[in-house]
């Protein structure tokens, strides 16, 4: 019952983490870690890509978090863990609201892949 309880715990900590319940997820925790995805993605893919790649990590984060933590409550709580379609779908609902901000922030150019800011300021220095 103990290892149960640690267990689900953890996946409640880390789904806590990933979700966007907290104010500081997003600034310290998914769009770092989305944008450092779609970094290393881009990488294999043509550089147009990146802003969807941003999006769908972003998403993916978000979504992963949800599931994550009602995983983690439903181990350390219950004998039984169901994740159902209605709570999926309420976790993506949520995390495309999420989304328009990184898509805002990508179409604004506040966002975009690190070897750009890197030769923006070697171009800078050069010139």
């Amino acid at each position: 019952m103990r290892k149960k309880r640690v267990k689900g715990g953890i996946l409640a900590l880390i789904g806590y983490i990933l979700s966007p319940l907290s104010w500081w997820n997003d600034a310290f925790v998914n769009i770092p870690l989305s944008y450092a995805i779609a970094c290393i993605l881009v990488l294999f893919l043509p550089k147009e890509y990146f802003t969807l790649l941003f999006i769908l990590a972003y998403n993916g984060t978000n979504v992963l978090g949800f599931v994550l933590l009602h995983l983690g409550v439903e181990t350390t709580v219950s004998n039984e863990v169901k994740l159902t379609k209605k709570n999926i779908v309420k976790y993506i609902v949520v995390s495309v609201v999420y989304t328009l901000v990184v898509y805002i922030l990508a179409e604004l150019g506040l966002a975009k892949p690190a070897f750009e800011y890197f030769t923006f300021g070697l171009i800078c220095v050069f010139h």
